[in-house]
């Protein structure tokens, strides 16, 4: 049998617990928090007062801080390139709906809320150059991205589970840094997002470690595939209007990595989290060739830790059209 009919066959009996994880990992609708729970209500009298009070807070918010803010805010804002993305993986059923489909949607639905607050946040600061993020943004959704995944179903729950904890991260940690500066209410919002992504981190997670009980060999193999080519994030593909497609990715990671937003470090640890997770050094039953990524696997983060901390990071903030110094006060 091939190894993609075999993925199909594992998805397709991973798939008889779907509803069972939909209600473990994701909250129904009504229940769950909405952005306008953390914003402004347009029809209080005291609208403009609140407007008032959240740009006095957010004007002690250093300029890096903002470029993470908004690069955070477009990267969840791509979201139709996740969707269709993930609804082109083999065994999730796109034209006939299947359980993994209902996950994918449903998932998707609440990564949704996350764009949308943030994105009303930063318009209601009055602190950034909305037109230029909303290009960037239309840009990221035009260009797609390339993740190395195929349509892999092993490779790419393998980067849905790091990649929701790099989100967790970057999110908790601009919530730590909004409230350093008295940014509550910004605080709040980016601390509930994190909250999400740390939940969809170990459905995924969860996923991988099924998939690991019934296939470990080409588990093992997709694992390792993924960490030699390294886990791009999601907006790898990032530009201002009138750039070249990448060209803004690497400042704004430069920015992240300044303010300790999302660091090498954090690469390496959540790898290290993973391996953990997974019990990759006790999983038996493998192949040559999967013992041996086994070992590649559990010698990467000693390696990576070493080439991480050769990394040297610009001092001085790259200036973006998203948000002018001068807007800033800077």
């Amino acid at each position: 049998m091939s190894t993609k009919n075999v993925r199909l066959e594992v998805m397709q009996f991973l798939e008889k617990d779907i509803d069972s994880l939909v209600s473990q990992y994701l909250i129904p609708v009504e229940t769950i928090w909405q952005p306008s729970d953390f914003l402004p209500e347009p029809g209080n009298d005291d609208f403009f007062e609140k407007i008032k009070e959240l740009r006095e807070l957010a004007k002690e918010l250093p300029y890096d801080f903002w470029v993470v803010l908004i690069g955070d805010m477009i990267t969840e804002e791509a979201l139709p390139t996740y969707e269709s993305w993930l609804m082109d993986v083999d065994g999730v059923g796109q034209v006939e709906r299947n359980g993994w489909s209902k996950w994918v949607r449903q998932w998707t639905s609440e990564e949704n809320r996350h764009g949308d607050l943030l994105n009303k946040y930063l318009y209601l600061s009055g602190r950034v150059n909305m037109r230029e993020i909303e290009m960037t943004t239309q840009h990221l959704i035009s260009d797609g991205f390339d993740i190395g995944t195929d349509r892999d179903p092993y490779k790419n729950f393998v980067y849905t589970s790091f990649q929701e904890l790099a989100t967790y991260i970057s999110h908790n940690r601009v919530s730590q840094i909004a409230k350093k500066y008295g940014a509550k209410d910004l605080s709040k919002m980016c601390k509930m997002i994190a909250g999400d992504e740390m939940r969809h981190h170990h459905a995924y997670s969860d996923f991988v470690d099924r998939i690991f009980k019934v296939d470990p060999s080409e588990m093992m193999l997709a694992f390792q595939h993924m960490m030699k080519i390294k886990i791009v994030m999601p907006a790898h593909f990032l530009r201002e209007s009138g750039e070249k497609i990448s060209s803004a990715f690497e400042h704004f990671s430069d920015s992240a990595q300044r303010i300790g937003v999302y660091t090498a470090a954090d690469y390496v640890d959540i790898l290290q989290k993973l391996i953990d997770r997974w019990e990759i050094g006790t999983i038996t039953n493998l192949t040559d060739e999967a013992e041996k990524a086994r070992d590649f696997l559990m010698k990467l983060p000693a390696r990576m830790t070493r080439i991480s901390e050769r990394l040297v990071i610009p001092a001085e903030s790259q200036i973006f059209k998203w948000v002018e110094p001068a807007r800033l006060g800077f």
